[in-house]
């Protein structure tokens, strides 16, 4: 216990930048290199205004048994920095992105810590990082980052996985009590990579999203979401979520609204971290919700997930529902090792699998230490 809580290194340095009016910036990046006794360290850089070491040491702290709950084999790791890349051109990124691979560089390699995407770090950065990595090391080195694109080294399904993945747990979670998604009412917070695959992939499986988010508010749509229209206004476009309410005038935008508030069958939280409190959880137990994972990391407070319990509602922590994402992330390391590229299906069949595993190793332990159906207890 001693040596587990206590990372194996903690960088911080200093990230100096230049903005488009030619003022001059400096913000502090993080790596934290938590624990490598199953593989390399990996975890993902998170770029967001609240990062600092408290943040991103918890993440790093959790990633460890995410990881090795996925069996596969990587180690644990998180990093980032206190830049806010909302409002910023794309040259402004990039030249924080290259300055800030600048100085982590010397402490990547494909065998010793591989980074990824998290908040604010999407397939944009990840160019700009390893395009960076590639001009100062001289090497073509696809294993040193993860969440690249499809034509450099990256993996079919990469986008999607930690989004398909959450939905593929509570898919086995709804089986212990003979349900499916079939035709029950979702509402997922937040609106990136995570939620909007999470939307799709419970739209495929005969679900209905009705409420998604951003950090201004939440737009509620009893018809479901238009999740053609939430990609384009995302992905495509970078705007804010109010922006589909011309579209659809049915729906509802509400600012600064709480959208645990809203009656559902299923709750996924794929925000931030302490996004849903204890509140939030009784409303969501009184509205009669069966089921809430956590798509983001620890996005429940302690007290809303006592609530949870208390209810016997079924709830997935973030370590083992929202590990897809990791998990296709090791897969990609292990295409880039092999200089191979798996096709869609076949990387969301493993991606499936994995998710079925995590599932299985979380329900067999639960049962073997005297708490059935309890994931939180089964995946620590």
């Amino acid at each position: 216990m001693e040596r587990i809580v206590e990372p194996e290194r903690q960088i911080v340095f200093r990230v100096p930048w230049v903005d488009d009016k030619g003022e001059i910036h400096v913000n502090r990046g993080f790596r934290i290199e938590f624990n490598s006794a199953l593989g390399p360290y990996k975890g993902g850089l998170r770029f967001h205004p609240s990062v600092n070491f408290g943040v991103i040491k918890f993440l790093g702290f959790e990633q460890i048994f995410k990881n090795s709950l996925t069996d596969l084999p990587i180690g644990g790791a998180k990093g980032g920095a206190d830049f806010d890349p909302k409002g910023k051109s794309d040259k402004e990124i990039m030249l924080f992105c290259q300055s800030f691979m600048t100085e982590l560089y010397r402490h990547l390699g494909e065998n010793t810590d591989v980074p990824a995407g998290d908040i604010g770090v999407g397939s944009r950065e990840i160019g700009y990082l390893f395009g960076q990595y590639k001009r100062i090391t001289n090497k073509f080195e696809a294993g040193v980052i993860t969440g690249k694109g499809l034509r450099y080294g990256g993996s079919s399904v990469r986008t999607e996985a930690t989004g398909y993945g959450l939905v593929f747990f509570v898919d086995e979670m709804l089986k212990t009590i003979n349900e499916t998604f079939e035709g029950k009412t979702c509402v997922v917070s937040g609106s990136g990579n995570v939620a909007i695959y999470t939307v799709e992939k419970i739209h495929q499986l005969g679900g209905k999203v009705i409420a998604v988010s951003d950090s201004d508010g939440y737009i509620y749509d009893k018809e479901g979401i238009d999740l053609d229209l939430l990609k384009q206004l995302k992905e495509v476009e970078r705007r804010r979520i109010k922006d589909y309410i011309p579209y659809h005038k049915q729906a509802i935008y509400k600012p600064n609204g709480n959208i645990w508030e809203i009656p559902c069958d299923i709750a996924l939280p794929c925000a931030t971290q302490n996004e849903l409190d204890e509140n939030d959880a009784e409303s969501l137990v009184k509205n009669g919700v069966i089921a809430i994972a956590e798509g983001a990391n620890m996005p429940c407070t302690p007290a809303a997930i006592r609530v949870f319990e208390k209810a016997k509602v079924l709830f997935g922590p973030g370590k083992a529902a929202n590990g897809g994402g990791v998990a296709t992330s090791a897969l990609e390391m292990e295409q880039n090792a092999g200089k191979t590229r798996w096709d869609f299906e076949y990387t969301e069949n493993k991606l499936k699998k994995i998710m079925q595993g995590i599932f299985r190793r979380c329900s067999q332990a639960a049962i073997e230490y005297g708490f059935p159906n309890n994931y939180i207890v089964g995946a620590n």
